[in-house]
């Protein structure tokens, strides 16, 4: 056999063997997530940002020093799960005494919408806000006029986490949201997504005396 005929030969070996491989091989399954349970089961809790949050887009940065949002435990048995997250409706976070990075700017921001929050046990305890379809919009006045929508197209899904404590905390460090924005002179009309930070003292409203725990 000639060399370009055995080095044929050899690469379509090669390919057949990749091809058995890639048909054969399977990818590890995913772990599956543990049990959750989240108490005082039923009880109304309210969550503060303390500090600051902040919404960057581009090189535009919004921050906001006062928030607050409400919610309910689920009653049992479904404050419970065995194999997943337990998730809570929560009220459209307010957002207020907001500034802009860029200078002469003053923005607003409205929130809308079924928003929750879910809790998945873990080391650590994962949080997942979600943010439903342009629940969160964010408009500039001044020297730039400027529409910035949360999750334009679907509802999004915002990454934290959970501490217990005593108050617990529910926190966002550079958790990505996806963003449209839209406007003229100055406005990043080129960002599709946001960096949001923040965190909030969780309190339970039913009974003060108690905390919002998470456990398996």
């Amino acid at each position: 056999m000639s060399r370009t005929r055995t080095a044929l030969a050899l690469g379509l070996a090669a390919a057949g063997a990749l091809s058995v491989a890639s048909v054969t091989a399977t990818a590890a399954p995913a772990p599956l997530a543990g049990s959750t349970t989240v108490t005082p089961a039923g009880h109304s809790f309210k969550a503060t940002l303390s500090g600051k949050a902040t919404l960057k887009a581009g090189s535009v940065t919004v921050t906001c020093t006062v928030s607050v949002s409400t919610g309910t435990v689920p009653a049992a048995p479904g404050n419970q799960n065995a194999s997943g997250p337990v998730s809570s409706p929560i009220s459209p976070p307010t957002y207020s005494s907001c500034t802009s990075s860029m200078f002469g700017v003053t923005p607003t921001v409205t929130t809308s919408g079924a928003w929750s929050v879910s809790m998945q046990n873990g080391s650590p305890i994962t949080a997942t806000m979600t943010v439903p379809a342009g629940g969160l919009v964010v408009q500039t006045s001044g020297l730039a006029t400027c529409t910035v929508t949360a999750a334009p197209t679907a509802p999004a899904n915002v990454a934290g986490s959970w501490t217990n404590g005593a108050p617990p905390s529910l926190t966002f460090t550079n958790a990505s949201v996806p963003v449209t924005v839209t406007g003229g002179f100055g406005c990043p009309t080129s960002a599709t997504s946001s960096v949001f930070n923040a965190v909030y003292k969780v309190t339970d409203t039913t009974d003060p005396a108690q905390q919002i725990t998470v456990g398996p």
